[in-house]
């Protein structure tokens, strides 16, 4: 059975998460009901994320198996027609080897989180940027970042309901600039790891921010790191700020070159 991996853009406002559920919508069960259109059967996809409620996605990556020898356009295409009217998109679809594996051949995930320091209510941005009212320092939060790089204990940046093993984690960048767009300065967030807690990304940037508003120092957030302590850690970001925005494996699916699993 040919394997195939699909990048994949969605906007998560509508559904529960990226992962099937029952009698709720999410992405994954859009995206297999769709499969199901392009060939009749049941299809189980693989993803490299499971974002949560609200999360967007702007290159997440999924891998399925099918019977027939589709070319990637076409398979791409056919997809995307079944999909409507949901907000999801096959933006990329290459042919791989039965080795890849869109979760277990992934090095690194990359999140954005997106804010606006804005007192005017946001219109055309609502749902996809967290607007808070106050400016923010910068400075400060990089500072603050700088204590959760490396390998630590994540115990207080991670969900109560995280069925991760370990809360131990590498994370690789925690990188904070402004950009400029139509609606204003907004404060973007380059997170980067191999991996993932549930809630870790969120949990940063809601201390993050507190940090950026004066609530809370630099210095706190390595000592909220170092208590191990969810109650040490401050409010969790909305989701809507966030989105899945790349996954890196040893060589690109959608380069054209052959994927090493």
């Amino acid at each position: 059975m040919p394997r195939f991996a699909l990048q994949v853009e969605y906007d998560g406002a509508p559904f529960h998460g990226w992962q099937r559920q029952n009698d709720l919508p999410s992405v994954q069960g859009a995206i297999e009901h769709a499969l199901g259109k392009v060939e009749k059967g049941v299809h189980k996809i693989a993803a490299a994320g499971r974002t949560d409620k609200g999360v967007h996605g702007i290159a997440q990556v999924a891998h399925c198996d099918m019977v027939r020898d589709w070319t990637p356009f076409r398979l791409s295409e056919a997809i995307n027609y079944h999909l409507k009217p949901n907000p999801v998109s096959i933006t990329a679809c290459a042919q791989v080897p039965d080795t890849f594996h869109a979760r277990f051949s992934a090095q690194e995930r990359r999140y954005l989180f997106r804010i606006l320091p804005r007192r005017a209510p946001v219109t055309h941005s609502r749902g996809f940027v967290w607007q808070v009212k106050q400016q923010l320092d910068l400075d400060a939060m990089r500072e603050g970042a700088s204590h959760l790089l490396g390998k630590h204990d994540f115990t207080t940046f991670r969900s109560t309901i995280c069925q991760s093993l370990s809360p131990v984690k590498a994370l690789d960048v925690l990188d904070i600039f402004e950009v400029e767009t139509m609606h204003g300065t907004e404060v973007h967030f380059d997170v980067r790891a191999r991996s993932f807690l549930h809630n870790q990304v969120r949990s940063f940037i809601g201390t993050l921010e507190r940090v950026g508003s004066g609530s809370l120092q630099p210095i706190d957030v390595k000592t909220a790191l170092e208590a191990r302590d969810r109650q040490a850690c401050g409010p969790v970001s909305p989701p809507h700020g966030l989105y899945l925005a790349g996954v890196t494996y040893e060589t690109s699916p959608f380069d054209g070159s052959v994927v090493v699993g």
